[in-house]
C-alpha cells in the first residue's frame, strides 16, 4: 500500500513538473512572439470592426433612401478605412518605419497607375455615374449598341440584365460620353397589323381597345397609342402601342396578337395578305403566242 502511494506521488510531482514547463513554455513564447501576436489580434479585430461598421452604415444608408450603388461604395470604404487603420498598427506594432513603407508605397504608387490607368478610369466613371444617377438600378436602357435591364452598377462596371436571361457587363469608361437611351422601368410596346382597305377603321379601333383594357400587363397611364400606320399596297397598317411593366414586356406581345387576331377573326375584320392582280390590255388574236 505504501508503494502504491509513493508511485502515486511521484506521478502527481512528475504531472505538476510536466504542467510548469509546459506553462512556462507557453510564457516564453507568448514573451518571443507578443509583438506577432499582438499584430495579428488588430488585424482580426479591424476585419470585425469593419465588417461591423459596414452592415450599420448600410443599414442606416437604405432606411434613409440611398440607392444601392452608393450603399455599397460606402459600405467599402469605410471597411477599407478600418481595416487600413489596423493594417498600419499591426505594422507599427512588428516594428516597421511607417514612413519609410509610406513613401516606398508613394514611389511605386506612380509605376502602378501609369499600369493601372484602365482600372483607374472607369474607377472614376463609376463614382460619375453613382453620383450623378443617369441611370438606376432596376430601369432598363440601350448603351453602345447593348440594351438590358440595369441589375448592378459598381466601381469598375455595370452589368444588365438582357431580355434572355444573359448577362452584359459594360466597363464604366465606355458608358461615360456615349449617347444613353434609358427606357425607365415602363416600356412601350411597338405592334402593327394589317387591315383591308374596306375594313370600319372605328371597329378596328374598338376592338383594339378591348383587347388592351382587357390585358392586366398593359397599363392604364400613359395611355395606349392605336393609329393608322401606312397605307401599303393591299392593306392599312395599324399601330398598336401600348405600356407596359418591364418584366411583362416579352410576355405582352405575343398575348395581345394572338387576342388581337382572335378579335379580328370574330368581329370579320379582313387582314389581307400580299396580293396582285394582273390584268392583260389589248390581248392578241387567240391562239397566238
Amino acid at each position: 500500500m505504501v508503494e502504491i502511494v509513493k508511485a502515486t506521488s511521484q506521478v502527481v510531482q512528475t504531472t505538476e513538473t510536466d504542467v510548469q514547463h509546459l506553462m512556462e513554455n507557453i510564457r516564453h513564447f507568448l514573451i518571443d512572439n507578443s509583438a506577432r501576436i499582438s499584430a495579428a489580434i488588430f488585424l482580426v479585430v479591424g476585419v470585425f470592426v469593419g465588417k461591423w461598421v459596414g452592415n450599420a452604415i448600410s443599414r442606416t444608408l437604405e432606411k434613409k433612401g440611398f440607392e444601392p450603388p452608393i450603399r455599397m461604395l460606402m459600405v467599402r470604404v469605410s471597411r477599407a478605412l478600418i481595416f487600413g487603420m489596423a493594417l498600419m498598427v499591426a505594422l507599427q506594432t512588428l516594428g516597421y518605419n511607417l514612413i519609410a513603407l509610406i513613401t516606398g508605397l508613394g514611389v511605386a504608387g506612380v509605376g502602378i497607375g501609369f499600369a493601372l490607368q484602365g482600372v483607374l478610369g472607369n474607377i472614376f466613371a463609376g463614382l460619375t455615374i453613382i453620383f450623378t444617377k443617369p441611370f438606376r438600378v432596376g430601369e432598363y436602357i440601350g448603351i453602345v449598341g447593348v440594351e438590358g435591364v440595369v441589375s448592378q452598377i459598381e466601381l469598375i462596371s455595370t452589368t444588365l440584365l438582357h431580355s434572355d436571361a444573359s448577362r452584359v457587363v459594360i466597363p464604366n469608361h465606355k458608358i461615360m460620353g456615349e449617347i444613353l437611351h434609358n427606357y425607365g422601368s415602363i416600356r412601350q410596346v411597338d405592334l402593327s397589323i394589317g387591315v383591308g382597305y374596306t375594313s370600319d377603321l372605328n371597329m378596328v379601333r374598338a376592338v383594339v381597345t378591348e383587347v388592351l383594357q382587357n390585358n392586366p400587363k398593359v397599363l392604364k397611364e400613359p395611355s395606349p397609342v392605336i393609329a393608322v400606320g401606312a397605307f401599303n399596297d393591299s392593306s392599312i397598317t395599324i399601330a398598336i402601342k401600348p405600356w407596359v411593366k418591364l418584366a411583362d414586356f416579352g410576355a405582352v406581345q405575343t398575348e395581345l396578337n394572338q387576342k388581337i387576331i382572335e378579335k379580328f377573326r370574330v368581329a370579320q375584320i379582313e387582314v389581307p395578305f400580299p396580293q396582285r392582280e394582273v390584268r392583260i390590255l389589248n390581248p392578241g388574236p387567240t391562239g397566238s403566242v
